[in-house]
């Protein structure tokens, strides 16, 4: 399904695919040869925007979000495997994001380079080029520290900084009701899809 959000249509290249049961929402543009595979989304909301290089290849139910606070870029070149999800990150050319991978908002992942099997990119790292995220470990901070999952105190010493509560949402972890602030916001970003089938 290829569909406008908030007056914002798809921008595709002639020379590129999308399978027919994908969705591609928004003020997205898909590049020269580039491959939107079955059951992958792209939708960008709030204003921001998707740019997805020449000969991207989105596979099989991958997800790549921008928000209104974060566009996503991807140059070319790039491989998202299946089931990885993508928001809100600066994706050079030439990177391989493996099967479900996660890269979060603020991310900057350098030419060349590899996040494997399950591996994280957390909120506002960056990746130099030509790193690798190995199979299920997590990389965070400015420059990345790449750690094994076990390491879950050393990672949230790095990550609580980060404050993803305030930069993905602009709500203060410490606001005793925080969860129904974002929910809250949202819902009431998301109306629009309510607005658009009425």
């Amino acid at each position: 399904m290829i569909t406008s959000y908030d007056d914002h249509s798809p921008s595709i290249d002639p020379d590129a695919w999308i399978a027919q049961d994908a969705t591609v929402c928004g003020d997205v543009a898909i590049g020269a040869g580039s491959r939107i595979m079955h059951g992958a989304r792209l939708v960008a909301e709030g204003g921001a925007s998707i740019r997805i290089g020449r000969y991207c290849i989105v596979l099989e139910n991958a997800v790549i979000r921008a928000t209104g606070r974060h566009d996503c870029t991807l140059g070319d070149h790039c491989v998202i495997g299946p089931n990885s999800h993508v928001v809100g990150a600066q994706i050079r050319d030439e990177v391989f994001i493996a099967t479900g991978a996660a890269v979060f908002h603020g991310a900057e992942i350098g030419r060349g380079s590899e996040v494997r099997i399950n591996g994280t990119v957390h909120l506002r790292t960056r990746l130099e080029p030509g790193s690798t995220v190995p199979i299920g470990w997590i990389a965070v901070g400015e420059p990345a520290q790449i750690l094994p999952p076990d390491q879950h105190e050393a990672i949230w010493s790095l990550q609580q900084p980060l404050d993803f509560p305030g930069f993905v949402y602009g709500v203060d972890r410490t606001h005793p009701n925080v969860m129904k602030s974002i929910t809250a916001r949202l819902s009431g970003a998301l109306g629009v899809h309510k607005a658009e089938n009425s």
